[in-house]
């Protein structure tokens, strides 16, 4: 095989300017590897990248896709510890959405023998974003943590984490996720008109994944905006002095990945790379349990 097809973009816009394009096949420079895609995942700044949400003109066609598994296909100068045809998941810059990638070597975890693809693809971004949050949070053994969207793939991925911690969870979510919450051991409450009746009148922590509008209760449960933290509302944060946390890196997130090998996530849907607009707009619906995944072996050649 010579070429590969990726999701791209040449202008900002709604999900119809994504085009599936074939493309020579990219060579890894050094200290990165060539991925073999079998999975992408799809997550909220996917498409905020792809609407223009930082204001910058393109300066030629975009990748999507900022995680990924496969195989690896290709070793990059002076990449040691990995070998072709390694199982792999990550973390990298967007262009995931593809059948071959280019990701860096240390950006790799391995990828465990009981993950499908699909789920291993569903775990890097949200594992390095719930576990950067909770260490910036400072969430100890026996405090309770509040999660605005816990349903989705961050929410649920701190939840996990804060309740290895000893931590007790509680969570906002569409009432049809309840059952799911509670058999991980999250106390669910449904999200909308009169929350703030149906929460505890203080809690220790708060992390905002929904950006909907709820940090201004966040802050008056804790009593102090350095207790919450969100990753989806930064005209909000700013306003209120609330951290707004961005990623610390793919590096990170393969450290992430091997220290968390327990967390697992819920495989909302799956669609092949040729519907990737359709998987963004469901995205931007929301309300999903879990993470969606591109699929880029579904209907493409190999």
């Amino acid at each position: 095989m010579t070429t590969a097809h990726a999701a791209r973009y040449s202008r900002h816009g709604d999900p119809d300017v994504l085009e599936i394009t074939e493309l020579p096949l990219p060579d890894p420079g050094p200290g990165q590897v060539r991925v073999a895609v079998k999975a992408a995942g799809v997550n909220p700044i996917d498409w905020k990248l792809r609407r223009g949400f930082r204001g910058a003109a393109l300066d030629g066609p975009q990748g999507v896709g900022m995680e990924l598994a496969g195989t690896v296909d290709a070793l990059g100068p002076g990449v040691t510890g990995l070998r072709i045809g390694d199982p792999v998941y990550g973390q990298t810059a967007p262009g995931a959405a593809a059948t071959h990638a280019i990701a860096d070597a240390e950006a790799l975890a391995p990828k465990p023998d009981d993950l499908t693809y699909e789920e291993a693809a569903a775990l890097p971004v949200a594992v390095e974003t719930a576990r950067r949050a909770l260490r910036d949070l400072g969430l100890e053994a026996g405090q309770t943590l509040l999660i605005h969207a816990v349903a989705g793939g961050v929410g649920l991925a701190a939840a996990q984490l804060a309740l290895a911690r000893g931590a007790e969870v509680i969570g906002t979510a569409g009432e049809r996720h309840h059952d799911f919450l509670r058999g991980l051991g999250v106390h669910p409450v449904a999200y909308g008109e009169g929350l703030a009746e149906r929460l505890p009148p203080s809690v220790d922590r708060v992390l905002d994944a929904s950006g909907r509008g709820e940090l201004d209760l966040s802050v008056a449960l804790t009593g102090d905006p350095a207790k919450v933290i969100t990753i989806a509302d930064r005209a909000g944060a700013e306003r209120l002095g609330v951290r707004f946390s961005t990623g610390d890196g793919a590096a990170a997130a393969a450290r992430a990945l091997r220290e968390a090998p327990h967390v697992r996530l819920p495989v909302a849907e799956v669609f092949p790379l040729e519907q990737i607009a359709d998987a963004h707009r469901r995205s931007e619906e929301g309300h999903l349990l879990g993470k969606l995944i591109i699929n880029t072996e579904a209907t493409l050649p190999h």
